[in-house]
C-alpha cells in the first residue's frame, strides 16, 4: 500500500541569532531616525527580508561612497574590511556595525595570526561579502582557497619555513571545508588548525538537520532561501550528498508541482536568513498538493541571542 503523503520539517531551521540581530538592528535604526538609513550591501542574503526593509525606508547601497556625508549607514551581517570603516570615518558617517559576532571572531583570528607571523589559508568563496571582509584583516598574509581542487595547486611563498594556519568562511559545508583541509594538510605539513571551529553553529545545525530529513525518508528536500545565500546553498548540497533530490527556492511560488511526481515524503527546511513565514507558505502549498501531514524532525535546539550594537 502506498504511504500517505507527508512532510518532514527540519528543526532547527530558519533565522539564526546573527541574522535576527542584523535585521533588528536595521529596524531599530529606522525607528530612531527621521533621516534615511543606508545599509551597505544586503543586510542578510534574503531578497524578501531586503525588500521588506526597503519598503520600511532602508536604502541599500554597494559602497559608502553612495552615502551622504554625516548620514547613518548600517554594515551588513557579513562584515567588512577595516578599510571600509576607515572610509566611513573620513566621510563622517554614523556607522552601525551589524556584523555577526561569529564573523567577528574570524576577523580577530585573522588579525592575531597575521600579527604572530603566520600565513593564513582562508577557505571560502571568492566574491562573497564575508570573505572580502576577512581578507582585509590580514593583507599580504592571507590566501584564499576555494576548493579541494584549488588546494591541490595553490602555492604559498615560503611555506616550508613559515607558520601556516587555516581559517574558513562561516557559512560553508563542514564536509566541504574538511575535504579542502585534508588536501592542504597533505601539501603543507606545518599547517595548524584554528583554536575553534569557524563554521557557525547555525550552519552546522541546519546541515545536520537536513541530513536527518533524508535519513528519515525524505526523497526531495526543499530549502527555503535566496540564491545568493551561501548557507542555504550548502544545505542543498548536503541533501544531495545524503541521497535525496533537493532544490533551493525563495518561496512557494518557485516550487514546481512536477517535482512531487511519485513522492511520498518531502523534506522542508530553510536557510539561516529565511523568515519563518516563507516556510509556512511552502507548507500551505504542499498541503494543497496532498501533503497534509507535517512531522517535525528535531535534531537540536537553539537558544542563542546576540545583543544589538551599542549605538542603536
Amino acid at each position: 500500500m502506498t504511504e500517505a503523503k507527508r512532510v518532514l520539517l527540519a528543526a532547527p531551521r530558519g533565522w539564526c541569532a546573527g541574522v535576527d540581530r542584523a535585521v533588528r538592528t536595521v529596524e531599530r535604526a529606522l525607528d530612531q531616525s527621521d533621516e534615511t538609513v543606508y545599509v551597505r550591501h544586503e543586510i542578510v542574503h534574503n531578497r524578501h527580508v531586503v525588500s521588506d526593509l526597503h519598503q520600511r525606508g532602508a536604502l541599500f547601497v554597494e559602497s559608502t561612497d553612495e552615502v551622504p556625508e554625516g548620514a547613518t549607514v548600517v554594515l551588513s551581517a557579513h562584515g567588512v574590511a577595516p578599510s571600509v570603516k576607515r572610509e566611513a570615518a573620513v566621510r563622517g558617517l554614523h556607522v552601525i556595525d551589524a556584523t555577526c559576532p561569529l564573523v567577528e571572531k574570524v576577523h580577530r583570528e585573522a588579525r592575531r595570526f597575521a600579527a604572530a607571523g603566520y600565513r593564513i589559508l582562508l577557505i571560502g568563496h571568492a566574491g562573497h561579502e564575508e570573505v572580502t571582509g576577512t581578507l582585509g584583516y590580514a593583507p599580504g598574509r592571507i590566501h584564499l582557497v576555494e576548493s579541494p581542487e584549488h588546494a591541490a595547486t595553490i602555492e604559498i611563498p615560503g611555506s616550508r619555513s613559515r607558520k601556516l594556519v587555516w581559517l574558513s568562511q562561516t557559512t560553508l559545508s563542514v564536509d566541504e571545508v574538511m575535504r579542502t583541509v585534508a588536501v592542504l594538510r597533505r601539501r603543507f605539513r606545518r599547517l595548524e588548525d584554528p583554536p575553534s571551529d569557524d563554521i557557525c553553529y547555525a550552519t552546522q545545525n541546519r546541515q545536520h538537520a537536513v541530513r536527518e530529513l533524508v535519513a528519515h525518508g525524505a526523497q526531495l528536500v526543499l530549502v527555503v532561501g535566496s540564491a545568493n545565500s551561501s548557507n542555504s546553498q550548502r544545505m542543498v548540497d548536503v541533501a544531495e550528498e545524503a541521497g535525496a533530490r533537493a532544490a533551493l527556492i525563495d518561496d512557494a511560488s518557485q516550487a514546481d508541482p512536477g517535482w512531487l511526481q511519485g513522492l511520498d515524503i518531502v523534506g522542508v527546511s530553510s536557510g539561516a536568513s529565511a523568515p519563518e513565514h516563507l516556510v509556512t507558505g511552502l507548507l500551505e502549498w504542499l498541503a494543497g498538493h496532498g501533503y497534509t501531514t507535517v512531522e517535525e524532525v528535531v535534531t537540536g535546539t537553539e537558544g542563542q541571542r546576540f545583543a544589538l550594537p551599542r549605538n542603536v
